[in-house]
């Protein structure tokens, strides 16, 4: 896979491209260490590893197929969450739209102390999870719309995280019944975008958070990755979460 050929200013000739991580499992490192999430190389190389299973399955679990690339845009992005103080001290963790396990499985490798619960809706992704989780104490796969498991585990967790599931405002109307009061719900999002940010906002008044901090992430050279974490203050209404597909065809904001 070829690199963005970078020049110095006021430079002549050919662009040089970066040198290249000797292997992915080394790249993992220099991310998180970019991160200051410190990664163990035992932890590093089963993150890595995780990458090769989901290679080897006949399922689509991702469209990103280079593992050099896979390293930052899945494992170091995912990793991102344990930059935050919320993540990190929190004791259970709900992963909404887990598909092949970013960021649900990754937290869970990283940190074996917290509960993960990661929730799919797509069921041979959810299968596929509980396997790739077996071995993992600290790790469960839930199959279901979300907005249909949290019916019977409302507001029990201390954090939720959801990633490249659906625009801002939406994601934190999934999120937020399964948030207690005190707790967070964590973000992902691209470059940072005020209209979509001020709409979320706005959700997050009716849903019972104060208004996101937005957090610049270093996690994947050249892209522009922002976490924005909500924090709760009040129950969410019990008229949430509204049917399932209602919060991406009709958001609050």
């Amino acid at each position: 896979m070829k690199h963005p050929r970078s020049r110095e200013p006021g430079s002549a000739g050919p662009a040089v491209a970066p040198p290249r991580a000797t292997s992915p499992f080394q790249q993992l490192l220099e991310a998180a260490d970019r991160l200051r999430v410190p990664v163990e190389p035992a932890t590093a190389a089963r993150l890595v590893a995780l990458l090769d299973r989901i290679a080897l399955s006949p399922q689509n679990l991702t469209a990103i197929d280079d593992t050099w690339d896979a390293v930052d845009r899945h494992l170091a992005d995912s990793l991102a969450a344990l930059t935050t103080p919320e993540v990190c001290r929190a004791s259970s963790l709900v992963d909404i739209g887990s598909g092949a396990g970013f960021p649900g499985i990754v937290i869970g490798i990283a940190d074996p102390r917290v509960a993960v619960t990661l929730v799919e809706s797509e069921r041979r992704k959810a299968e596929w999870l509980q396997r790739a989780s077996a071995d993992l104490t600290n790790v469960r796969a839930v199959h279901g719309r979300s907005e249909q498991v949290v019916a019977g585990a409302r507001e029990r967790w201390d954090v939720a995280t959801i990633r490249a599931v659906a625009e801002a405002p939406a994601a934190l109307e999934l999120a937020a019944p399964y948030v207690a009061v005190g707790g967070s719900a964590v973000l992902w999002t691209g470059p940072r975008d005020r209209e979509i940010e001020d709409r979320a906002a706005q959700a997050g008044v009716e849903l019972g958070f104060e208004r996101g901090d937005a957090r610049p992430v270093p996690a994947v050279p050249g892209a522009e990755r922002n976490l924005i974490v909500f924090r709760k203050h009040r129950p969410t209404p019990e008229r949430f979460p509204r049917r399932p597909g209602r919060a991406s065809k009709r958001p609050l904001a």
